[in-house]
Protein backbone atom coordinates (compact mmCIF):
# COMPACT_ATOMS: atom_id res chain seq x y z
CA UNK A 1 0.00 0.00 0.00
CA UNK A 2 0.86 3.66 0.03
CA UNK A 3 3.36 4.45 2.78
CA UNK A 4 4.11 8.12 2.04
CA UNK A 5 3.50 10.81 -0.58
CA UNK A 6 4.99 14.11 -1.62
CA UNK A 7 2.97 16.29 -3.98
CA UNK A 8 4.13 19.78 -4.99
CA UNK A 9 3.36 22.64 -7.32
CA UNK A 10 4.77 26.12 -7.67
CA UNK A 11 3.49 27.63 -10.92
CA UNK A 12 6.96 28.66 -12.14
CA UNK A 13 6.51 26.38 -15.13
CA UNK A 14 3.28 27.82 -16.48
CA UNK A 15 4.93 29.56 -19.44
CA UNK A 16 7.15 26.53 -20.14
CA UNK A 17 4.71 23.59 -20.07
CA UNK A 18 1.00 24.13 -20.60
CA UNK A 19 -2.00 23.80 -22.85
CA UNK A 20 -2.89 27.35 -23.80
CA UNK A 21 -6.48 26.69 -24.86
CA UNK A 22 -9.27 24.93 -23.02
CA UNK A 23 -10.97 25.12 -19.69
CA UNK A 24 -13.06 28.05 -18.52
CA UNK A 25 -10.33 30.64 -19.18
CA UNK A 26 -9.98 29.84 -22.89
CA UNK A 27 -12.90 27.65 -24.00
CA UNK A 28 -12.71 26.06 -27.41
CA UNK A 29 -13.52 28.45 -30.22
CA UNK A 30 -12.67 28.75 -33.90
CA UNK A 31 -9.89 31.14 -32.91
CA UNK A 32 -8.27 28.85 -30.28
CA UNK A 33 -8.51 25.87 -32.63
CA UNK A 34 -7.04 27.83 -35.57
CA UNK A 35 -4.15 28.91 -33.30
CA UNK A 36 -3.53 25.24 -32.26
CA UNK A 37 -3.96 26.15 -28.59
CA UNK A 38 -5.44 22.77 -27.62
CA UNK A 39 -2.10 20.96 -27.84
CA UNK A 40 0.54 20.73 -25.14
CA UNK A 41 3.15 23.46 -25.50
CA UNK A 42 6.56 22.99 -23.93
CA UNK A 43 10.04 24.44 -23.92
CA UNK A 44 12.12 21.27 -23.90
CA UNK A 45 15.34 22.48 -22.26
CA UNK A 46 13.56 24.20 -19.39
CA UNK A 47 11.19 21.28 -18.83
CA UNK A 48 14.09 18.79 -18.90
CA UNK A 49 16.03 20.70 -16.23
CA UNK A 50 13.08 20.99 -13.86
CA UNK A 51 11.73 17.47 -14.49
CA UNK A 52 15.05 15.83 -13.64
CA UNK A 53 15.71 17.86 -10.52
CA UNK A 54 12.15 17.92 -9.16
CA UNK A 55 11.42 14.20 -9.75
CA UNK A 56 14.78 13.15 -8.30
CA UNK A 57 14.56 15.58 -5.37
CA UNK A 58 11.03 14.48 -4.44
CA UNK A 59 12.07 10.83 -4.68
CA UNK A 60 15.21 11.43 -2.60
CA UNK A 61 13.13 13.32 -0.01
CA UNK A 62 10.60 10.52 0.30
CA UNK A 63 13.41 7.98 0.63
CA UNK A 64 15.08 10.07 3.35
CA UNK A 65 11.81 10.61 5.25
CA UNK A 66 11.30 6.85 5.31
CA UNK A 67 14.87 5.78 6.04
CA UNK A 68 15.41 4.16 2.62
CA UNK A 69 18.74 3.96 0.82
CA UNK A 70 19.09 3.33 -2.90
CA UNK A 71 19.84 -0.29 -1.96
CA UNK A 72 16.46 -0.55 -0.18
CA UNK A 73 14.55 0.58 -3.27
CA UNK A 74 13.51 -2.39 -5.38
CA UNK A 75 11.93 -0.38 -8.21
CA UNK A 76 11.82 3.21 -9.39
CA UNK A 77 8.81 3.95 -11.59
CA UNK A 78 9.19 7.35 -13.23
CA UNK A 79 6.76 9.16 -15.49
CA UNK A 80 7.68 8.08 -19.02
CA UNK A 81 8.05 11.51 -20.63
CA UNK A 82 11.54 11.23 -22.05
CA UNK A 83 14.30 8.60 -21.76
CA UNK A 84 16.94 11.26 -21.05
CA UNK A 85 14.86 12.55 -18.12
CA UNK A 86 14.40 9.00 -16.78
CA UNK A 87 18.14 8.23 -17.06
CA UNK A 88 19.16 11.52 -15.46
CA UNK A 89 16.71 11.13 -12.54
CA UNK A 90 17.90 7.55 -11.89
CA UNK A 91 21.55 8.65 -11.96
CA UNK A 92 20.82 11.54 -9.62
CA UNK A 93 19.19 9.05 -7.22
CA UNK A 94 22.19 6.70 -7.69
CA UNK A 95 19.90 3.86 -8.80
CA UNK A 96 21.10 1.28 -11.30
CA UNK A 97 19.05 1.23 -14.50
CA UNK A 98 18.08 -2.38 -13.72
CA UNK A 99 15.85 -1.03 -10.93
CA UNK A 100 14.08 1.45 -13.21
CA UNK A 101 10.87 0.54 -15.03
CA UNK A 102 11.08 1.88 -18.58
CA UNK A 103 8.62 1.33 -21.43
CA UNK A 104 8.68 4.66 -23.26
CA UNK A 105 10.20 2.92 -26.29
CA UNK A 106 6.99 0.87 -26.63
CA UNK A 107 4.27 3.43 -25.98
CA UNK A 108 5.82 6.89 -25.95
CA UNK A 109 4.54 9.36 -23.37
CA UNK A 110 1.07 8.15 -22.38
CA UNK A 111 0.68 11.07 -19.96
CA UNK A 112 -1.10 10.09 -16.73
CA UNK A 113 -1.10 6.44 -17.83
CA UNK A 114 2.68 5.94 -17.85
CA UNK A 115 3.12 4.77 -14.26
CA UNK A 116 0.11 2.40 -14.13
CA UNK A 117 1.15 0.87 -17.48
CA UNK A 118 4.68 0.27 -16.15
CA UNK A 119 3.34 -1.39 -12.99
CA UNK A 120 1.07 -3.60 -15.10
CA UNK A 121 3.92 -4.61 -17.42
CA UNK A 122 6.33 -5.41 -14.58
CA UNK A 123 3.75 -7.06 -12.32
CA UNK A 124 5.27 -10.53 -12.84
CA UNK A 125 8.59 -9.27 -11.42
CA UNK A 126 7.11 -7.63 -8.32
CA UNK A 127 7.26 -9.41 -4.97
CA UNK A 128 5.33 -8.87 -1.79
CA UNK A 129 7.17 -6.31 0.31
CA UNK A 130 9.03 -4.65 -2.58
CA UNK A 131 9.82 -0.98 -1.95
CA UNK A 132 8.66 1.03 -4.95
CA UNK A 133 9.19 4.74 -5.56
CA UNK A 134 6.93 6.43 -8.11
CA UNK A 135 7.79 9.86 -9.50
CA UNK A 136 5.94 12.16 -11.88
CA UNK A 137 6.23 15.63 -13.32
CA UNK A 138 3.72 17.70 -15.26
CA UNK A 139 2.34 20.97 -16.49
CA UNK A 140 2.51 24.13 -14.54
CA UNK A 141 4.85 22.69 -12.88
CA UNK A 142 3.47 19.93 -10.69
CA UNK A 143 5.46 16.96 -9.41
CA UNK A 144 5.51 14.32 -6.76
CA UNK A 145 6.72 11.02 -5.48
CA UNK A 146 5.01 8.10 -3.75
CA UNK A 147 6.52 5.34 -1.65
CA UNK A 148 4.65 2.05 -2.05
CA UNK A 149 5.14 -1.26 -0.29
CA UNK A 150 3.98 -3.90 -2.82
CA UNK A 151 1.24 -6.08 -1.35
CA UNK A 152 1.46 -9.40 -3.20
CA UNK A 153 3.62 -11.61 -5.37
CA UNK A 154 2.94 -10.32 -8.86
CA UNK A 155 1.82 -13.41 -10.72
CA UNK A 156 -0.67 -12.64 -13.45
CA UNK A 157 -3.60 -14.98 -13.85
Amino acid sequence: GVIDTILKTDGVGLPHLQMKGGGSAYPASYETIDKHQHYVYQEGKVVFKYAVSYMADASAEIMQRNGLTNEDVDWFVPHQANLRIIDAAAKRMELPIEKVMINIEKYGNTSAGTIPICLWEWEDKLKKGDNIILAAFGAGFTWGSIYLKWGYDGKKA
